[in-house]
């Protein structure tokens, strides 16, 4: 990949990369910082998106447009949707949904946005592979979670302009959508690549389990599992 765009909603998602790169020019647009450098050798552009999917739409866009990016990476934090994923691990797309998109009254399936002629978004194969690949045999420093082995999933990221914290709403998502982690971003930024034929991959690091105890677990593991997927970012951009 000639110029990497790698996105996170927030500064604790970012922060770190911004302070790895070299030679980096920062411009701002939309209340957006775009970092435009190096990392680990690799030109990248890092940005700040803020949260929800008008946001992470609008950077994608600008990424696109301004900078020309040939493929964009969405980083950050999800609440886990199945049993098997727990706090720290990571999960990389397979693909993406909206999960608050309703138009069934139309005829359309939950979650797909009209006229697009497709429900979900599927990530770049190659981007998947390399993130797991760097996850399983790169990376050691995010091998142990508090004592506990972490694991890489592959699944569909389901995102939705709502923080989920509740057993219902979670087993709802589970039986409408089969995800494998829901959030705020990914499947706008996988909406942008699509229709800019630009590849894509969502990275997620598990920070709750998105049902009744998320709102204690969340503050106290968003920095951690932030740092996980930091960790899978920096070591993955070299093999692109």
């Amino acid at each position: 990949m000639k110029l990497i765009g790698i996105i996170g909603a927030m500064e604790v998602e970012v922060a770190s990369l911004k302070e790895m790169m070299t030679d980096v020019t920062i411009r701002t647009k939309a209340s957006m910082e775009f970092n435009h450098g190096y990392l680990n050798g690799k030109e990248v552009v890092v940005v700040r998106s803020g949260i929800g999917k008008v946001n992470a739409g609008i950077c994608t866009q600008i990424l696109v447009d301004d900078y020309g990016v040939d493929c964009v990476i969405n980083t950050g934090i999800a609440g886990s949707l199945r049993n098997e994923i727990n706090i720290g691990d990571i999960v990389i797309s397979t693909d993406a949904v909206q999960h608050d998109m309703d138009v069934r009254i139309f005829g359309y399936p939950l979650g797909e946005i009209p006229q697009m002629g497709v429900l979900s978004f599927q990530a770049d194969e190659h981007l998947a592979e390399v993130a797991e690949e760097v996850c399983k045999e790169v990376n050691p420093e995010i091998q142990v979670f508090r004592g506990r082995d972490i694991h890489v999933h592959t699944g569909r990221v389901v995102s939705g302009d709502q923080f989920i914290s509740s057993k219902e709403v979670k087993n709802h998502l589970i039986e409408e959508f089969n995800g494998s982690c829901a959030e705020m971003e990914g499947a706008a930024i996988a909406q942008g690549a699509y229709l800019n034929k630009i590849p894509y991959v969502v990275l997620r690091a598990i920070s709750d389990k998105a049902d009744d105890s998320a709102t204690m677990d969340y503050p106290t593991f968003e920095s951690e599992a932030a740092r996980h997927c930091v960790n899978l970012l920096q070591e993955m951009v070299k093999r692109l």
